[in-house]
C-alpha cells in the first residue's frame, strides 16, 4: 500500500526540503510541492531533482507558482491569483508521494485558510521536521497540538541538525509521537549525501 506524507516544519528554514529529498530518495517516492512562492528559477522542486539519484521518482509540477518570495496569500494576491484549499488535487500516482508544505502549518494561503487546511484535502499523513534550538520544544509541541485539534494523523517527527537527547526525549514522552529519525548536519549537499542520509530515518 502506498502512502502520502505531508512534510511540514515547526517554522520556516527548518530543513523541509532537505528532509523531503532524503525521504523521496529513500522511498523512491514521487514528490510534489503544491505551492511555490518565489524563487521559481531555484524552486524546491528543482532542488529535489538535483538532489535525488533514483530513476523511479516523478516530480510533479506545482499547482501554484507564485512569483514573490512572500507568504502565499500575499504573493497570490499580488499575482492576481486566488488559492483555495478545496481546489487542490493530488497528482495521480501508483507510488508513495512526498508533499512538501510551504513554511509551517499556520501560513496563510488566503484570507480565511491556512496550510493546515490543505492537509485533510490532500488526505496525507504528516511528518514534522523539527530542529533543536532554544524554544524548539515549544514550537514542536504547538505544531503537534494544532494537528491534534484537527484530528490530523501524524506519522512522526524527524529532527534535522544537531541532536539534543533531552529535548527529543521530552517531546517523544509528552506527545507519544514517534521520532522517525535524526539527521546530522550534512558535510555536503549532493546526491551521495542525500542517499547516505536515508540510513538516519526509520520509515
Amino acid at each position: 500500500m502506498n502512502n502520502t506524507y505531508f512534510i511540514t516544519g515547526i517554522g520556516t528554514g527548518i530543513g523541509k526540503t532537505i528532509v523531503s529529498a532524503i525521504l523521496t530518495q529513500k522511498l523512491q517516492a514521487d514528490y510534489w510541492k503544491p505551492i511555490q512562492s518565489g524563487d521559481l528559477e531555484q524552486s524546491d522542486s528543482l532542488s529535489i531533482q538535483h538532489l535525488i539519484s533514483n530513476t523511479k521518482t516523478i516530480i510533479h509540477p506545482e499547482q501554484y507558482r507564485l512569483t514573490r518570495p512572500l507568504s502565499p496569500h500575499l504573493s497570490a494576491r499580488l499575482d492576481g491569483i486566488e488559492i483555495k484549499a478545496a481546489a487542490f488535487k493530488v497528482p495521480e500516482t501508483n507510488n508513495n508521494l512526498i508533499i512538501e508544505g510551504a513554511g509551517g502549518l499556520m501560513v496563510p494561503i488566503n484570507e480565511k485558510e491556512l496550510i493546515l487546511d490543505l492537509i485533510p484535502v490532500l488526505k496525507a499523513k504528516v511528518i514534522i521536521v523539527s530542529q533543536n534550538y532554544l524554544g524548539s520544544i515549544n514550537h514542536t509541541l504547538l505544531t503537534l497540538e494544532v494537528l491534534k485539534s484537527r484530528n490530523i494523523e501524524v506519522e512522526g517527527i524527524i529532527f534535522n541538525g544537531e541532536a539534543n537527547q533531552e529535548s527529543e526525549s521530552y517531546i517523544a514522552n509528552y506527545t507519544g509521537i514517534p521520532i522517525l529519525g535524526n539527521i546530522p548536519k550534512l558535510a555536503a549537499l549532493d546526491q551521495q549525501a542525500i542517499a547516505d542520509a536515508g540510513q538516519f530515518i526509520r520509515l
